[in-house]
């Protein structure tokens, strides 16, 4: 759905959804859900709307504040927001956000925890940036609707937020410019993506680049780009519904030949095998 919002553009989209009553009393469950480019000058202030919201900022900056919270959600970064209590957020210079209202009978519990660990506003992890555009994606792409299956992405979302509050263990930690570009790979891992272009957006040189994201993450960045995309893929061919060719553009490679020797070699299947083999097994 295309959204009538001012200064929100209209190439933005966003998905309405209402859960049945079993999910309401069992699951953790969206409300709603989309990915927005907001103009310079949005702003919105709202004394309740009854849910959480999730919030990652793709591009830009958003102001927010939250009874007595205020703070700055910058590029790479999440944001968990009560909005069952007055809030406003928005930006004089504009951003681009994808975005999720949800709630459910253990929302509240993991809102209090996560934001006693790290408060309402923590560093992207790329599993958690992929699973909130995973999320997206089923709606998007009109994907059959699993209440169960959402609830259990909601919950693995929430739960790597939680974990990213734990104090990291001894060498565990990245330095900004891996973090900067593990962020950039998880969100645009379907765009074309060039070392020359990563190296560039955190000022390395390449040859250096390629040293300390290897030592850091144990991947080199193409391996890590190859990685998030066969994960991503992963995903869609869970769904009968798409076929493998839009699967692999979808994912970010250049022909569906070159997604299915990539795939093959990972998984020692083909595409087509891995979805027999996961819907065999779904209820």
């Amino acid at each position: 759905m295309q959204t009538q919002e001012a200064k929100i553009s209209p190439r933005s989209s966003y998905y309405i959804y209402s859960p049945g009553l079993p999910a309401r009393k069992l699951y953790l469950y969206p409300l709603s859900i989309g990915h927005f480019y907001y103009e310079p000058g949005y702003f919105i202030q709202r004394s309740h709307f009854d849910s959480y919201l999730v919030l990652y900022v793709a591009r830009g900056t958003c102001q927010v504040s939250s009874g007595d919270f205020s703070g700055e959600v910058r590029e790479g970064q999440f944001l968990l927001l009560d909005c069952y209590q007055p809030h406003s957020y928005g930006d004089s210079s504009g951003f681009e956000a994808l975005w999720m209202h949800f709630d459910g009978p253990l929302a509240a519990a993991y809102f209090e925890e996560i934001t006693r660990r790290s408060g309402s506003i923590f560093p992207a992890d790329p599993q958690a940036v992929l699973t909130l555009e995973q999320l997206f994606q089923t709606f998007h792409n009109a994907l059959p609707i699993r209440e169960a299956a959402l609830s259990r992405q909601i919950t693995e979302l929430l739960d790597l937020f939680l974990a990213a509050g734990e104090a990291p263990a001894a060498g565990s930690s990245y330095s900004p410019a891996v973090t900067e570009t593990i962020s950039y790979i998880s969100y645009h891992f379907s765009e074309d993506i060039s070392l020359p272009f990563l190296a560039e957006r955190v000022s390395l040189s390449p040859y250096y680049f390629i040293r300390l994201f290897s030592r850091e993450t144990g991947f080199t960045p193409y391996q890590y780009l190859m990685n998030t995309r066969l994960s991503a893929a992963r995903f869609l061919l869970r769904s009968p519904d798409i076929c493998i060719k839009d699967i692999s553009l979808r994912t970010g490679f250049h022909s569906e030949s070159s997604f299915c020797t990539c795939f093959k070699k990972a998984e020692k299947m083909t595409p087509g095998q891995y979805r027999s083999s996961i819907l065999s097994r779904q209820p």
